[in-house]
């Protein structure tokens, strides 16, 4: 007889979290001018915002935690962590940060200058955020199918080698310092990029003399995709895939806090030694001395400890697996979200889910309300509010999609939870909220002086929608979802199965102000 999966880990500690009621959440809502971030952690039941930093660490890290070398130059940690971070990647250079943002300000004071122009794949907030901060321009070129969350495309992260080209042949190489591929590429729905594309993105670069640079902070997941996906590394050691894919750059910016399994942390890897001497400069104004940057002894030992971790197979099984239990489960619900299911979280479509809601008024941040209120999970808006006004025009940025992330931290929650959390998802489809006068919508944006003057229509409920499974064969972990069941709220049981309730209570009423984000 075939088993079932079971976690390559047991529990040795675990944390109190409280349950509140929804009215509790609507007053705390309200106090925090319906700004997620502004909610104080006690005040969450579950916490999805991020998967940065969020995460348990092993027994064996917090052993070097004991351990670590706290010398303010060329510690036994620092000599630890640069010995795994070459052994991973190949780089020889390392410059530890405070975080995935430093290693980008860092770098990002290195190599950009002003009216420079950086390709990559749909550019992460706080990465646009360094670019245009140095006026520079950052320029997407994600392939049309991340667009379509219904398309199964299994590297919807990939760049477009065409659109990428042609912004190669509008500028002259001087004015490009590199191209960025993100991997997994978070604004697209956590989405893997494969080793055929960073081949590709390699050699069209090269032929116009412009490097490559890899932000990380994902690359383990997205290692896994490509042994998962691509039938030329499906043999491959996730070790041996990760450093074949950084042998296509010159360097990595890397949020540690991801899939370093760490608290805090980050750094920036090169191979590049002119670089790196210019970037060390900034990594002393910026963060600290080489040797530690940002970060105590202990934290890079770690750290050390964490990248060894996280490329293991059965982490990754195991990690993966959970978010992809939750991304079936929603789409068994009826819920639409960005397929194939990604990598450290599952994508709602808010455009779909509140389809009423005008782009202006901000339908991802609303409906990231809506969860909170209804269980006291929060999530976080990947839409309008993250891509931010044009920095030259000040009009809205409108991204081809809406969505809200729902980010699961790594070996945190238990299977309960995930169900948890996608039994709560369906009721907010099944009574969507109710537009109530929202013409000051933005008025909460000390940044953003537009007001919307249109009131929006109260939203009708959307239909009933039914929904394959969207893994396709490829991803043989994920358990099979039959079709949408009908108007019945299903509640998952501890063993699996479901039981059925009709949907209770009246629409819920939405709020009347936007939040204030500030990333």
């Amino acid at each position: 007889m075939k088993l079932p999966y079971a976690e390559p880990f047991r529990i040795k500690m675990v944390e109190e979290i409280s349950q509140s009621t929804r009215e509790q959440r609507e007053i705390w809502l309200q106090e925090a001018h319906y700004n997620l971030f502004n909610l104080k952690s006690s005040q969450v039941f579950i916490d999805l915002l991020t998967d940065s930093g969020t995460g348990a660490m092993s027994d064996k890290q917090w052993g070097e935690l004991m351990t670590g070398d706290e010398s303010y130059a060329g510690s036994r940690s620092f000599e630890k962590l640069q010995k795994q971070v070459e052994k991973l990647t190949g780089f020889q250079f390392l410059l530890p940060v405070h975080q995935g943002r430093a290693a980008e300000n860092v770098l990002f004071s290195t190599m950009i200058k002003e009216n420079d122009i950086i390709p990559g794949n749909s550019h992460f907030d706080t990465t646009k955020g360094h670019i245009e901060f140095r006026k520079a321009h950052a320029v997407d070129c994600t392939i049309d199918e991340a667009f379509d969350i219904e398309n199964l495309h299994p590297f919807k992260g990939n760049l477009d080698v065409q659109k990428l080209e042609k912004v190669y042949q509008s500028y002259p190489k001087e004015q490009i310092p590199f191209c960025l591929i993100t991997i997994t590429c978070n604004t697209s729905g956590g989405q893997p990029v494969s080793l055929e594309n960073i081949k590709a993105v390699k050699n069209l670069s090269d032929q116009y003399g412009i490097p490559v640079i890899f932000d990380a902070a994902r690359f383990a997941e997205n290692a896994y995709f490509i042994k998962q996906r691509e039938e030329n590394y499906k043999n491959w050691s996730i070790k041996e895939i990760c450093k074949e894919m950084f042998s296509y750059g010159i360097g990595m910016t890397m949020s540690s806090k991801k899939d370093g399994l760490v608290n805090i942390g980050g750094f920036i890897a090169l191979n590049d030694e002119e670089i790196f001497r210019k970037a060390s400069n900034f990594t002393i104004i910026y963060e600290g001395f080489i040797t530690y940057g940002g970060m105590a002894g202990r934290d890079m030992a770690a750290l050390a400890q964490g990248l060894d971790e996280a490329t293991e197979f059965p982490y990754l099984e195991s990690r993966i697996s959970q978010v992809e239990l939750l991304g079936n489960l929603l789409i068994e619900y009826g819920i639409p979200v960005q397929k194939p299911i990604g990598g450290h979280a599952v994508f709602l479509d808010a455009l779909k889910f509140l389809p009423n809601i005008k782009r202006e008024e901000f339908p991802a941040q609303t409906l990231a309300l809506e969860i909170y209120k209804e269980a006291g999970i929060r999530g976080v808006e990947i839409g309008t509010i993250l891509a931010d006004r044009d920095p030259e025009t000040r009009e809205n940025r409108y991204p081809k999609l809406e969505l809200v992330r729902l980010a699961l931290p790594r070996r945190t929650y238990t299977d309960n939870h995930i169900r948890y959390i996608a039994a709560a998802d369906r009721p907010c489809l099944d009574h969507a909220p109710v537009a109530s006068n929202r013409s000051d919508i933005c008025s909460r944006f000390p940044v953003r002086p537009r007001q919307c003057k249109t009131p929006v229509a109260p939203l009708s409920r959307p239909p009933a929608r039914h929904a394959d499974n969207a893994t396709p064969d490829w991803s043989a972990s994920s358990p099979s979802a039959p079709d949408s069941p009908s108007k019945t709220r299903q509640i998952p049981r501890r063993d699996g199965s479901c039981k059925h309730r009709r949907p209770d209570g009246p629409p819920h009423k939405t709020h009347s102000h936007a939040p204030d984000l500030f990333f």
